[in-house]
């Protein structure tokens, strides 16, 4: 079954493209909606250091995260609950993480037609690995409220 459960969870992960990442910071608990991609059950996104959640993050790297897509009715929820923790990407990885991230999202390359205020605010982000700890695939298609936890460290 862990096979089986990480194929869905990695297909989910490909269909989709925007994680809600909760953080939590002096100002208490913070949402904030971010575009990723992924390598197996790691996800990247990049964010300026000055947002509220990136300010977060540097105080409490443990997250939780949501990934769906907008619902209107209740027996077809699919998506994925995860927790875990995020880090910034190492200078060493960040060639590999834009090259995975600009295979998704052709528009983070550059190049012409790309508007200038995107090239300015791309200079002033820094890249996020998030790594979950556990993952809960929701599956309404399944059974109402049918849920499944996968650990992706220990494959089950």
């Amino acid at each position: 079954m862990g096979a089986d459960l990480r194929s869905r969870v990695l297909a989910l992960l490909a269909e989709h493209h925007v994680m809600t990442l909760a953080t939590a910071g002096e100002d208490g608990p913070w949402a904030a909606a971010v575009f990723y991609a992924h390598d197996d059950c790691r996800l990247y996104f990049l964010s300026a250091p000055t947002t509220r959640h990136a300010q977060n993050l540097a105080r409490q790297p443990r997250v939780a995260a949501t990934i769906q897509r907008d619902y209107a009715d209740w027996p077809g929820i699919r998506g994925l609950q995860l927790v875990g923790t995020v880090r910034e990407v190492t200078p060493e990885d960040e060639t590999r993480v834009r090259a995975l991230y600009q295979r998704r999202y052709p528009l983070i390359g550059g190049g012409a037609g790309v508007p200038r205020k995107l090239l300015e605010a791309l200079d002033k982000i820094r890249w996020y690995e998030f790594v979950p700890a556990d993952i809960y695939l929701i599956d309404n298609t399944l059974g109402f409220a049918h849920r499944e936890h996968f650990s992706p460290s220990s494959g089950d």
